[in-house]
């Protein structure tokens, strides 16, 4: 526990940042893990019609400060990478 005020005040900061960056946070993550377990299922038209909401929950919390713009490219990158590789599979299916 701190012992000077200024650490106290601090801490009673960090406690309120907490909790206000810990929604948004789930939020991210639970986008992420659905847009991948839909890629990973191979669900391509409900992983295309769910990929838009995934990117705009990822701006948010870039925009929030609770994840680096790259992290944020990053994952948006990975999840367009996965989507394009399952219309890949699917379109050289289709083919033979």
């Amino acid at each position: 526990m701190p012992v000077i005020r200024s650490a106290k005040k601090q801490m009673r900061q960090n406690i309120k940042r907490r909790a206000q960056r810990f929604p948004i946070r789930n939020q991210m993550k639970t986008a992420v893990k659905k847009a991948l377990q839909l890629l990973k299922d191979g669900k391509l038209e409900e992983a295309a019609k769910f990929l838009p909401t995934a990117y705009k929950v990822i701006d948010t919390s870039c925009k929030k400060h609770i994840i680096h713009k790259n992290n944020a490219d990053r994952k948006k990158s990975s999840l367009a990478r996965g989507l394009n590789a399952l219309q890949a599979k699917k379109k050289g299916a289709a083919k033979a």
